[in-house]
């Protein structure tokens, strides 16, 4: 058995502590409530249709859900201390928390994965969804990545 040093100890204790904050807590349990909503419209429509056409009916499942939502928010870039507005766009913020990227592609690849943790890390939030609705089973089609 390995000995645990103290600085290992503090560390571990550290990442812990992140990883069961009030925020992320209430990130994760909105991540699962946002799938839902999206597995409920993927019953409906299927795959095959416009990327707008699933932000617009995951959007009004959200909201029948109650779950506070802002769509298409800008997200500009901050350079050498300036706010440029590069034309980012965050399809969906979920309470404030959670980012969810939505496609209608045939498959992810990883330029998608890249663009949803800069958006992240631009927007220092620590948990977002892409979320691909051209799949046979949407849970195909998921993906959660977590910034840091």
């Amino acid at each position: 058995m390995i000995p645990i040093s103290d600085g290992d100890k503090r560390l571990t204790d550290k990442v812990q502590e992140l990883q069961s904050s009030p925020e992320r807590l209430k990130a994760d349990a909105l991540s699962r409530e946002i799938i839902g909503a999206a597995i409920e419209v993927h019953r409906h429509l299927g795959p095959g249709l416009f990327e707008s056409v699933y932000e617009e009916c995951l959007c009004c499942e959200l909201g029948l859900r109650g779950i506070n939502f802002q769509r298409q928010v800008p997200l500009p870039l901050s350079y050498k201390g300036l706010n440029l507005d590069c034309g980012y766009r965050i399809d969906i913020l979920v309470e404030d928390l959670v980012i969810v990227e939505l496609k209608a592609v045939e498959e992810i690849v990883p330029v998608h994965e890249a663009q949803i943790l800069t958006y992240l890390k631009l927007r220092n939030r620590w948990l977002g969804l892409l979320i691909n609705f051209n799949v046979r089973v949407l849970r195909d089609g998921v993906r959660r990545l977590v910034n840091g």
